[in-house]
């Protein structure tokens, strides 16, 4: 039960999230972030019930004994939750449904966490997965020997930030947007439950197409990269607003191009970026550069104040060095992406090409192009 008034504020495409849940389901959250806050007060919002999930306890202290979320802006309200803790026995046992919305690039060490009290009752929802992180986490369950927990992966729907008194300020949702599994025939399975919850997702057309169809995977590093030195001292601007000049932007346009050179060579094809930004958050739709300086929500969207960021730790590990290799298994040219991974990879002091989501590690090591994309597509 929802402890006070609450509300998601009527905007186009808001208002479908607003609807009662048809089914109360028991939830669980894994992460302490901005989305999982923001997830919680969502989901509890519809009337499902929310335990919230933390690897390390003391990142959920300020919950105390009766946890609740406090959510200003897009989502209005004080939101009760059924529980909150770092007991992953606990966890699996009270929710059959698991949203992961940590980083992608822990969640290996989430699966190895969890495994051991997961089966095949459990479906995991990955929120802001990246590039194949559905088929890395199917891997890293087969591994652990629970190979029939479902996967399901989607991108993160709000744009928000965690305050100072651990309220969360949801200033936007993402009013369209894929979800799929590794295989076509496991998406279609899945779709009723992931629609349940959001019913303005669509499935992808595989898996590839819901990973490069990521504004953020296009934008992030590269935007820290042309903004490199201002970013290591610190200094203040609007990352989408200001990150790029018309003479800048033709960068993101060529790593655009090389994104949808890459969907082509596996049997998918993705939106513009200007399209795919209107479809996200409704802005204009003339060039790309005049997409991200209308998009309402970019307005709030300050830069990163250190190189220390996961738009290179996350967005280069888990989204280009896939893409990356991929490309190059197609026979296609990608120098946007090859200069973008060698720079992030020379500012962090790691080869993210070894240490990142390689092809090895999604299980395709020694595939052809044309056998990844028949496993992909069939």
């Amino acid at each position: 039960m929802i402890e006070q008034a609450s509300r998601i504020k009527p905007c186009k495409h808001s208002r479908r999230h607003a609807q009662p849940a048809t089914q109360v389901v028991r939830c669980g959250v894994v992460g302490a972030g901005n989305s999982a806050h923001a997830l919680s007060c969502y989901l509890a919002q519809q009337g499902h019930h929310v335990y919230l999930y933390a690897r390390r306890a003391q990142q959920l202290a300020h919950l105390g004994p009766s946890p609740r979320l406090r959510a200003s802006g897009q989502i209005e309200g004080t939101f009760p939750l059924s529980g909150a803790g770092s007991d992953p026995r606990r966890l699996a046992q009270e929710c059959s449904t698991l949203f992961v919305c940590t980083t992608a690039t822990a969640y290996p060490d989430v699966i190895e966490q969890l495994a051991p009290f997961l089966h095949g009752g459990h479906t995991l929802i990955l929120f802001s997965s990246k590039l194949c992180g559905s088929l890395e986490v199917e891997r890293c369950l087969l591994e652990a020997g629970k190979p029939e927990v479902a996967v399901i992966e989607t991108d993160a729907l709000f744009a928000c930030r965690v305050q100072s008194d651990h309220s969360v300020w949801v200033r936007g949702f993402k009013g369209w947007n894929l979800f799929c599994s590794p295989r076509p025939f496991q998406t279609h399975t899945h779709r009723a439950l992931i629609q349940r919850f959001f019913p303005q997702l669509e499935p992808a057309q595989n898996l590839l197409h819901r990973g490069l169809t990521d504004f953020g995977a296009l934008a992030h590093a590269l935007t820290v990269l042309v903004n490199v030195n201002s970013v290591d001292r610190g200094d203040p601007f609007l990352f989408y607003y200001q990150g790029f000049t018309e003479n800048t932007v033709v960068l993101l346009e060529q790593l655009e191009r090389e994104f949808q050179n890459l969907a082509g060579a596996y049997g998918c094809s993705l939106l513009s970026a200007s399209q795919l930004l209107n479809r996200y958050y409704q802005c204009e739709t003339g060039s790309l550069l005049q997409a991200m300086r209308s998009v309402p929500n970019y307005r709030h969207s300050q830069a990163p104040t250190t190189l220390s960021t996961r738009y290179l730790s996350e967005d280069v590990s888990c989204s280009l060095v896939p893409a990356q290799q991929l490309a190059r298994l197609a026979g296609l040219e990608s120098p946007m992406l090859d200069s973008i991974v060698a720079m992030a990879s020379v500012l962090h002091g790691i080869d993210y090409r070894r240490q990142g989501r390689t092809l090895e590690k999604l299980g395709w090591g020694g595939y052809t192009a044309q056998e990844i994309s028949h496993w992909v597509n069939d």
